[in-house]
Formats: structure tokens, sequence, C-alpha cells
């Protein structure tokens, strides 16, 4: 019997560096960070993350975003965004968990998925409410 372990894979980071202008969809299977400039949707299954001084015009999805610089456009992250001091997003965002230091910015909706059901936690048949 072997005992040899398959490598884990580590993802792959794609980079957009500062003074880099991309005009077009972005797609990967892992990671990307953009310090410079994109106009046009960027779709990352682990991560997008915005530098500071980095900008998106267009829409992210992704597991996670992490916002540094700007986003003008909708952002969709199924596990959680981050929108760092001094940041800004201009559009709506999507996502069950999200932090927002202070100093960043968000101008949109917000739309956080459901919490867990009061009805699986209590037995109920309808959600429990706080009484005063």
């Amino acid at each position: 019997m072997s005992t040899r372990r398959e490598p884990l894979s580590e993802p792959r980071i794609s980079i957009i560096a500062a003074g880099m202008k991309i005009s077009g969809e972005i797609e990967s299977d892992g990671i990307v960070k953009i310090e410079g400039q994109v106009l046009g949707n960027v779709r990352a299954e682990k991560q997008v993350l915005v530098a500071r001084g980095g900008v998106i015009e267009g829409d992210i999805e992704t597991a996670e975003a992490i916002v540094g610089g700007e986003v003008r456009g909708a952002v969709q992250a199924s596990e959680r965004v981050e929108v760092q001091a001094g940041a800004s997003v201009q559009g709506d965002i999507t996502t069950p968990r999200i932090v927002v230091q202070e100093g960043g910015e968000v101008n949109g909706h917000l739309r956080m998925s459901p919490l867990p059901s009061a009805t699986r936690t209590t037995g109920l048949s309808h959600p429990a409410v706080a009484q005063s």
C-alpha cells in the first residue's frame, strides 16, 4: 500500500499589473488580482482582489471578493465580500457575508443570502420572533 500523498495544488494567481489596461472579459479557475484597470466582467473561481489603485468597470463573480480599489459594477460572491478602508463599490453586492471597513464606500443595494431558517433550529413551523 502506497503512503505517497499527492501535493495540494496552489490556486493559480493572475495579475493585471499597475499601468495595464484590459478591455474584455476575464475568467480564471483561481485568483485574479487587479492592480491596473479592467473594462469588463471578471470571474474567478476562488477570489477577485482589487488592489489599492485598481479599477474594475464591470461585474465581479467569485467566491471571495476583496476590494481595496474601485469597482463600478455588481459584485456577486458566494462566500464573502470585503470592502477595505478607502475602497469604493458603485453597484449592488450579493453575498452571504460582508465586511466594510471604516472609510470603505458602498453605493448600491446589498443582498445577503438568508440565514439558516429558524424553523430548523427551533423546530417551530414558523420563524421565532423575539418578544419585548
